[in-house]
């Protein structure tokens, strides 16, 4: 698309320095924790009162301190433990005690003994936590990080098992953050071997980056299988295709069981795409389409019945498709040819977003129809068929939370939202 294809390159130099900052040693860990140390709770004493005039209490901290110290090293020592580190937990009543556990003794068996010891107020593992973000350098700059709460909707799902066809140009399947997440390439443009081109290579990057990888960004759907269907070439910085083209490409993602296609292009009306639109949403097939800002109605084939219209933040209008949904398309860095990353702006992107979405909308409820999908997708109260209104930006947390009936981050889908699946 003329306008949906701005690409500013981001030096490798400064990926690689965010790559280092980024990385930190892991600990060793087991099922969820740390698997040679323990948490040891010891009971902080009632204070000692003495009368005094203004009835204040006296307490010797240091005397009980040293107490519990002189107790902990007991218990250390009858359990064959070693007393790394110590935290007083006063509103709790106990100090805390961090112990390494021998090699080779299993944790279950430590923390048993330690529950049977009438010293210790409790005995826990060392559990692992993290934050609620990818260990992605870039990710902070992806508008999805903070508008959608991407990596709270990946706590419950990832596309998993979701099939995404791409129709568009080639994509640098050896891309770093692309290595392994796609599962096809197939060329309907010509003879010459499958090409790595920057407008399908960044439409991939938003779908389906590989998360927690130590570099780039993060997926909207990183455990999606997609496949890149070469069905344009790149001229400049856009995508050119054809009827021709973009229909063999078409018909293959219907044989290979595609369960969204992101179609990241606008043209005119053509029959032969329409027919193939009808087949796809008959199937139950979730067809996205790239809104056209230029053209009336959002251009062909996102203004065709049944497509999910997809303009981006800020450049929506009345003369959108309706129903017609917002999704980020400005500024949003992604994975270029050659190994790099860089920003990218245009409703291209704002529809690569939505068909990641829609693949974790699709793993947690693969039944959902088209017709659901795409109300689902719709802001606030559930639009009816026909009702015209300007594209409204995508609550992605509201959304997933309408389809799994929780909540993942900060959202709340009211009554009528959750029982919309119910109808």
């Amino acid at each position: 698309m003329r306008r949906a294809s701005a690409l500013l390159l981001l030096p490798l130099s400064f990926v690689l320095a965010a790559l280092c900052h980024a990385q930190a040693p892991q600990p060793e860990t087991g099922q969820g924790g740390d698997e040679r140390h323990v948490l040891v709770m010891v009971r902080i004493a009632p204070p000692h009162f003495r009368a005094e005039g203004n009835y204040g209490g006296g307490y010797d901290a240091q005397a009980g301190r040293a107490a519990r110290r002189r107790i902990a090293a007991d218990i250390a020592s009858t359990h064959g433990l070693v007393i790394e580190s110590e935290w007083p937990m006063a509103s709790l009543g106990v100090d805390c005690f961090l112990m390494r556990a021998p090699e080779g003794r299993p944790l279950q068996a430590v923390l048993e003994a330690l529950g049977h010891d009438s010293r210790t107020a409790w005995a826990q593992p060392l559990y692992q936590f993290h934050s609620l973000a990818h260990d992605d350098p870039l990710y902070w700059l992806q508008p999805s990080a903070t508008a959608w709460h991407l990596a709270e909707l990946h706590m419950l799902a990832t596309g998993r098992n979701v099939t995404i066809a791409q129709l568009d140009t080639g994509v640098e399947v050896a891309h770093p953050d692309l290595s392994g997440q796609i599962s096809l390439t197939e060329n309907f443009v010509d003879a010459t071997a499958f090409a790595a081109e920057a407008h399908g290579t960044a439409v991939a990057g938003i779908i389906a980056a590989r998360a927690d990888n130590g570099i780039g960004i993060a997926g909207i759907a990183p455990g999606a299988r997609l496949m890149a269907l070469r069905a344009c070439w790149q001229l400049g910085a856009a995508a050119a295709c054809n009827s021709f083209t973009l229909a063999k490409a078409f018909q293959f993602a219907l044989e290979h069981g595609a369960g969204v296609i992101n179609m990241s292009v606008t043209g005119p009306q053509d029959k032969l795409l329409q027919l193939l639109l009808d087949a796809a949403m008959a199937r139950g097939v979730a067809v996205v389409g790239a809104v056209d800002p230029d053209k009336a109605g959002g251009g062909f084939p996102a203004s065709y019945p049944g497509v999910i219209a997809v303009t981006a933040d800020g450049l929506a209008d009345d003369g959108d498709p309706a129903g017609a949904v917002a999704a980020p398309g400005k500024d949003v860095p992604t994975t270029l040819p050659v190994g790099r990353w860089g920003f990218v702006d245009g409703t291209s992107f704002a529809a690569a977003h939505v068909s990641g979405l829609i693949a974790l909308m699709r793993q947690l409820k693969p039944s959902l129809s088209p017709a659901q999908t795409r109300e689902l997708l719709q802001p606030g109260p559930v639009v009816r068929a026909g009702a015209r209104q300007t594209a409204q930006s995508i609550d992605a947390c509201a959304v997933i939370a309408r389809v799994a009936g929780a909540c993942p981050c900060s959202c709340a889908a009211t009554a009528s939202d959750q029982s919309f699946l119910l109808r």
